[in-house]
């Protein structure tokens, strides 16, 4: 039961067509339809009223702060909910924040094809419809070295895929080792027995050898699987057959030897001692029929699932009639291609994708970057925080090369005036969010997760969260 004074304070809230009134709606009506406008002032007062109810200390919110409130409601209604973020978390493809950032070329290459119509299945020499795997699969050839590829929407469609129209009804051989479960709760076992396929698992946790897929073959077996650990390692007494040992064994059974290799790298990472991660061209080399991996990982692409391998194997993939379901857009073509491109130069692809250029990163340059970010924010905070520079470790993240950390230097900040926790949300709400990692009472922001082009963004978004 509501007592005297809450039905006296609901009695003098404004009604919707008073609010309405207030200078602070009127270019939102002249902007877009009453209705809207109508609804959000009805939704403030509407809490206002629930404030009244819910609360026995009764306040009345004003006209003023009421429609304060429907104005923020109306901007969450039309701003973009998806916005640019600065990551200065040091995790180079962190998965909230995206993943790959494109490089410049392979954006422009997206607005190009955004602005007008495109020759996305259209042959222009011959006049004739063409197949939209066209603009990338000869660059993937020429890059892996496979005999034919295409794409799909991310590798999980990769994997589903090429279990459904390879191996439904029958059973594929898998290291009990390697049935991972990544993020979003994708597990190897699950989307088997959604495509279709029958899980055999082989082996132990830690030792699975190719005697243990041989025991295991049998007249329904369709497939061998191999799946990369992409988000942990097993280390010690450990032990797996070679891709070499398994393609031998497919062959001898007329059976496709299919890799789910997730991050999949073009560029030699192994080359500058940052982990041990294999090179697509070399999966092949080493026998896999088929692999998969992702676009939007070590690759530094947009999100795609890439399958490279035998013509014939990929031939059937083409010709199955889910690959219309999972078959990429124009944009995500355009931004492969451009991204492929880079990759014809090596060192091309290390200066101008995001991706490679974040994890080569020297220490030195880190540490330099560092204080430079530190001074730029000590302008902005005064002394309003602490600010030292720190070493610390990076993490390449996105379920890539688990155990590697990447040493760097980071900004280490201590807030004065307000409490840390209050800090890292303004920084999230501020025009341009910056996101940062919290460890030890202190907010931390890794340069080698940052351009030094963002810097000065970064201390204005510093000024509005401590409202500098």
């Amino acid at each position: 039961m509501t007592t005297k004074e809450q039905r006296e304070a609901l009695r003098r809230l404004p009604a919707v067509h008073e609010l309405l009134k207030r200078e602070e709606l009127i270019p939102w009506l002249e902007r877009l339809p009453r209705e809207w406008v109508t609804r959000a002032a009805g939704d403030a007062i509407a809490m206002g009223r629930r404030e009244i109810l819910e609360n026995e200390a009764v306040r009345v919110r004003s006209a003023a702060e009421l429609a304060a409130r429907a104005v923020v409601s109306l901007r969450r209604l039309t701003e973009p909910r998806l916005r640019p973020v600065l990551n200065g978390t040091g995790v180079v493809l962190h998965t909230n924040l995206g993943r790959a950032v494109l490089s410049e070329a392979a954006t422009e290459a997206v607005q190009r094809v955004a602005r007008s119509a495109s020759n996305l299945e259209f042959r222009l020499e011959e006049g004739v419809r063409g197949s939209r795997y066209d603009h990338v699969e000869d660059l993937l050839r020429r890059l892996t070295g496979a005999e034919a590829a295409m794409v799909v929407n991310n590798n999980a469609a990769a994997v589903f895929h090429v279990l459904q129209a390879l191996a439904r009804g029958k059973e594929v051989i898998v290291s009990r080792g390697q049935l991972v479960e990544i993020g979003g709760s994708f597990r190897v076992s699950e989307i088997m027995r959604e495509s279709g396929g029958r899980l055999v698992e082989v082996g132990t946790t830690n030792k699975t050898r190719i005697r243990d897929y041989e025991q295991a073959l049998t007249d329904e077996t369709g497939m061998l699987m191999k799946v990369h650990t992409s988000n942990f390692r097993i280390i010690g007494f450990t032990e797996e057959a070679s891709r070499h040992e398994l393609a031998t064994l497919a062959r001898k059974r007329d059976i496709p030897f299919f890799e789910d290799l997730g991050s999949g790298v073009l560029y030699d990472l192994k080359a500058h001692g940052i982990g041990d991660e294999p090179t697509v061209r070399e999966c092949l080399e080493e026998g896999a029929d088929l692999l998969s991996f992702s676009g939007d990982k070590l690759l530094g692409g947009p999100q795609a699932g890439i399958i490279v391998g035998k013509k014939s194997w990929i031939d059937r993939l083409k010709k199955n009639q889910l690959t219309r379901s999972l078959r990429v857009d124009k944009f995500t073509l355009a931004a492969l291609e451009a991204t492929l491109h880079h990759y014809l130069n090596p060192e091309e692809a290390a200066r101008e994708i995001p991706t490679l250029r974040q994890i080569l990163k020297e220490e030195g340059e880190l540490q330099s970057a560092a204080e430079q970010l530190a001074e730029r924010i000590r302008g902005a905070a005064g002394e309003a925080l602490g600010i030292e520079t720190v070493p610390a470790h990076s993490e390449v993240g996105g379920g890539s090369m688990p155990g590697v950390e990447l040493p760097t230097h980071c900004v280490a900040i201590t807030p004065r005036q307000i409490s840390l926790t209050q800090l890292e949300r303004r920084l999230r709400q501020a025009p341009v969010p910056v996101v940062g990692r919290v460890s030890q009472d202190r907010l931390f922001l890794d340069p080698r997760t940052l351009e030094e082009d963002d810097f000065s963004q970064v201390s204005d978004s510093f000024r509005y969260a401590l409202q500098i």
